[in-house]
């Protein structure tokens, strides 16, 4: 099961991609967890050992120049197109308790999307873990699925994007669906967050009435007081765990997968 989870920052997309991520480990799946979001710290979400010393594969300037063979990795230089990365995740990644962490980074020169070295090779090694990877692939994405690519997009499973009730959240949300569209993404469902009570779930339904509704999380203190302590809110949100468990119960059965 490969899952793309997007939405407004600050919205609790990480968050939900930690507890989903360890939710699936604790089935006795293999879970990749992708940190795509320039706004790095899936790490910490997941309770990740030693989380703050993991270099980006973006800020690897040594490895990118060799894997494209491109020279100081400027603008205009000749590079590979399709640099070998079927190796990195296994090399790059920190594993604890069933998950595998990468943390992807971004490219800090250039326009969005721009062809140099950098995002080749970040754009690579996602095509490989969409394409090739046998586990459960969950991926933290900024709001614009910069790492996602036309070509691989159609094998994600599905995109989650994750909104809490405000008018920011829901433009967002709808212009990512505007964007996985146009990348061919399949299936996308809405997870809403912070949720204070029926008025909150009732606001997000009514207003985004042509969205799925993959499930919907509680305003949660012991996420809040997790975040203060850094650490999981896996090992102190138990309500929030539930409700993951019910959301992941969905996912693998609506994407044909069973664990």
């Amino acid at each position: 099961m490969k899952i793309a989870v997007s939405g407004k920052g600050g919205v609790g997309k990480t968050t939900f991609s930690a507890l989903l991520a360890r939710n699936l480990a604790k089935r006795g799946m293999q879970v990749l967890a992708v940190d795509a979001d320039p706004d790095a710290n899936l790490g910490q979400a997941l309770g990740m050992p030693g989380y703050e010393k993991i270099v980006p594969v973006g800020d690897m300037k040594n490895l990118i120049e060799e894997r494209t063979d491109s020279e100081g990795g400027a603008l205009g230089t000749f590079f590979k197109l399709n640099p070998t990365v079927h190796d990195l995740p296994e090399k790059l990644s920190v594993e604890n308790n069933g998950v595998r962490l990468l943390v992807m980074g971004t490219v800090k020169s250039g326009g969005i999307g721009c062809i140099c070295p950098a995002s080749t090779m970040l754009k690579a090694l996602m095509t490989h873990m969409v394409l090739s990877k046998e586990e459960a692939l969950i991926m933290d994405m900024e709001a614009g699925l910069e790492h996602l690519g036309r070509g691989t997009s159609r094998f994600v499973d599905a995109l989650v994007v994750v909104v809490e009730p405000g008018r920011r959240s829901l433009d967002t949300a709808h212009t990512i669906r505007k964007l996985a569209a146009d990348l061919g993404v399949q299936h996308i469902y809405v997870v809403g967050n912070k949720i204070r009570g029926e008025k909150d779930r009732e606001f997000l339904e009514k207003a985004m009435s042509d969205f799925e509704f993959l499930g919907f999380m509680s305003y949660d203190q012991d996420i809040i007081e997790a975040d203060m302590e850094a650490v999981s809110p896996a090992l102190k949100a138990g309500k929030a765990m539930q409700t993951i468990d019910e959301m992941a119960d969905k996912l693998l059965a609506q994407n044909g997968d069973q664990a």
